[in-house]
């Protein structure tokens, strides 16, 4: 690297740390301080923070290689996760859950199940998968930052001792971004991962803004337009994806048969199927809830929520798009002619650009903005899910009674833990895929069914939260160990022919044991209390199956049915149109497919403006 690039990277470092650290003094007062903020945060620096948190660099790496490979129509695998699960709590979700005036995703279950044995029971395992999937994401940021930095930098700082290497590269650069990152997230909680977030976020757009420009100024419209194949910039698509690619690129087309997405009209319908239960499930409790919980009112959350959405996606995919472009112009020709190209090859194409393809100052600005996305992302973790051990395990179990400064000492220590056992399970990851897999499939399969009953059926229970989480974790894990060991299978056997099915498609399995789960532990126990039923009903207010609750409430409790399923449903649809068309006009932009840019922005605007009818109009008359 040029020493201008250093520079940039090392004033970067030093600021993020040094505010970090400037405002940590204000977390020191209590775990509302020390994990929601106090309450006290605005809502837009909330929105910037929830958006930096998810503008991860492994994430971004994996979003670059599909968006090479398959064109604009990528935009549709961010679905698994799914991404459009942020419409849905800016909908109605948001609003819903700061409702519960709660510290964490776990204490807002006993408000809906009841602090008996029952509601306990729920409570935990909600803490349990909170914490575990902090540490599974936490190894996917140390798999994705080691093998970014390794090809960025040029130093080999592998500890070797003898013969024996104890840390390669790849390690030790993630165990100091770790390190650097954990100083001030450990030492000032929410206030230190907010402060550090608001400005790691406008790093991160301006690099995305310069190095679309960047492209404007080196490629001409001609030459973009005789590179990139006209399928790749079609959205429309049939039941099976044929690959486009031909002449020296040909070779892509392989790589497109065999990564299990041919029938991509089945695919894009699973992905839809997953993702309306899993968004009505609402988000994990994880960061994004953390941030929802952490507003002043429930009018506040549902505007972070919507401002997350709308500064995220058009300076993530500027950058992206920008990244890919310069991909297709400088790597593609080197894949093609490997003689095979894999899907690791696609999760280094990001390092590579950077590294060898982008000038002077734009690269530091670049790097900075990546290790701002690292950065954000995993403090944002490291902040969410020592806040379930600490109160809703510790505080609630072993130590009910203690002082706040005991309790912050505390969360200093569960934040550490997590850390280290995030950073232990990342040196066992083959890639940062296998880790994707694990936490859609696994960690999310079982998450949805429970969460999806327990908003809009009244019977629900605490013990049939219970048992569907636990049945749907544990097959969701079993698939994944099946899948992991899919080379070691005799060919036409059962284990091999299921190990080689998709993982979206086995959803259905998941969520069919799951609800099985649900159902037999709630009609085998009894209902949760009335009086507790009646007290959330109240207070969340949700639509669903709660006629029985409604009936038992008196004239002065009566708060009336809510009528807008039809309304938040009408919104979700429209706004997964405005999300994706979000991600769209930055792509065709730097593409230079200006007549579908028009149109991205045209669509852009015109759901903009019926939102605003629809949706923000019904938020002002909010009265919290």
């Amino acid at each position: 690297m040029d020493s201008i690039d250093v520079i940039i990277i090392a004033v970067y470092l030093l600021l993020t740390i040094g505010i970090g650290v400037y405002v940590a003094k204000k977390a020191s007062k209590g775990l509302d301080s020390y994990f929601l903020g106090g309450k006290s945060i605005k809502w837009y620096y909330l929105g910037l923070s929830n958006g930096s948190g998810m503008f991860d660099v492994s994430g971004t790496a994996w979003m670059v290689g599909i968006l090479f490979l398959y064109g604009v129509k990528s935009f549709m695998f961010m679905w698994m996760w799914p991404i459009f699960n942020q419409v849905f709590v800016m909908m109605f979700l948001a609003v819903w859950i700061r409702r519960s005036n709660v510290m964490t995703g776990s204490e807002w279950i006993l408000s809906r199940f009841g602090d008996d044995k029952a509601g306990r029971a729920s409570h935990l395992i909600v803490a349990i998968f909170a914490v575990v999937a902090s540490v599974g994401f936490i190894a996917y940021f140390f798999e994705g930052a080691g093998k970014f930095m390794t090809v960025i930098l040029p130093w080999d700082v592998s500890l070797v001792l003898g013969d024996v290497t104890l840390l390669n590269a790849e390690q030790v650069y993630a165990l100091i971004l770790i390190l650097l990152t954990t100083i001030y997230t450990i030492k000032g909680g929410m206030f230190s991962v907010v402060s550090t977030e608001v400005l790691q976020f406008g790093i991160m757009v301006l690099a995305g803004i310069l190095v679309a420009g960047y492209t404007f100024f080196s490629f001409t419209d001609a030459e973009i337009t005789a590179l990139i194949p006209e399928e790749w910039t079609t959205v429309t698509f049939g039941s099976q994806l044929t690959g486009f690619w031909a002449g020296d690129f040909e070779e892509f087309n392989t790589l497109i048969d065999t990564q299990g997405y041919k029938m991509f009209g089945a695919f894009v319908g699973m992905s839809l199927f997953k993702g309306f239960f899993a968004s009505i499930a609402g988000p994990t409790p994880s960061y994004d809830m953390q941030r929802i919980l952490s507003t002043r009112t429930a009018k506040d959350a549902a505007y972070m929520s919507g401002f997350t959405n709308l500064v995220l996606f058009i300076p993530r995919y500027l950058m992206i798009a920008a990244i890919v472009l310069l991909g297709l112009v400088y790597i593609a020709p080197e894949l093609a002619n490997s003689g095979g190209v894999t899907s690791n090859d696609l999760e280094v194409i990001l390092p590579q650009v950077i590294n060898n393809h982008v000038p002077v100052g734009i690269k530091g600005l670049l790097l900075a903005g990546l290790l701002a996305a690292f950065m954000s992302t995993f403090s944002a973790f490291v902040n969410a899910g020592p806040a379930y051990i600490v109160n809703d395990i510790y505080k609630k179990y072993f130590k009910p009674e203690a002082s706040d400064r005991h309790y912050v000492k505390a969360s200093h220590v569960a934040s550490f833990a997590v850390v280290t056992l995030g950073v232990i399970m990342g040196f066992f990851a083959d890639s940062i895929n296998s880790i994707t897999l694990w936490i859609t499939s696994s960690l999310y399969g079982g998450y949805v069914a429970a969460n999806f009953l327990k908003w809009i059926w009244w019977r629900f229970n605490g013990w049939g939260y219970f048992w569907g989480m636990l049945s749907g974790l544990i097959v969701a894990t079993l698939q994944f160990m099946i899948d992991q060991g899919a080379s070691t299978y005799a060919e036409g056997s059962f284990l091999y022919w299921y190990a080689h099915i998709p993982a979206i498609y086995l959803f259905p399995v998941i969520l069919g044991f799951s609800l099985l789960g649900s159902f037999l532990g709630t009609y085998l126990t009894p209902p949760t209390a009335t009086k507790t039923l009646k007290r959330f009903y109240t207070s969340v207010h949700p639509w669903g199956w709660w006629k029985p609750v409604r009936e038992q409430l008196t004239e002065e409790e009566q708060v009336g049915k809510n009528k807008d399923f039809g309304l938040d449903m009408f919104n979700c649809i429209v706004g997964i149109v405005w999300q994706s068309s979000m991600i769209l006009l930055p792509i065709y932009l730097v593409v230079r497919d200006y007549e579908k840019t028009a149109v991205s922005f045209l669509v852009f605007g015109v759901t903009s403006l019926i939102l605003k009818f629809t949706w923000l109009d019904k938020v002002k008359k909010l009265k919290n």
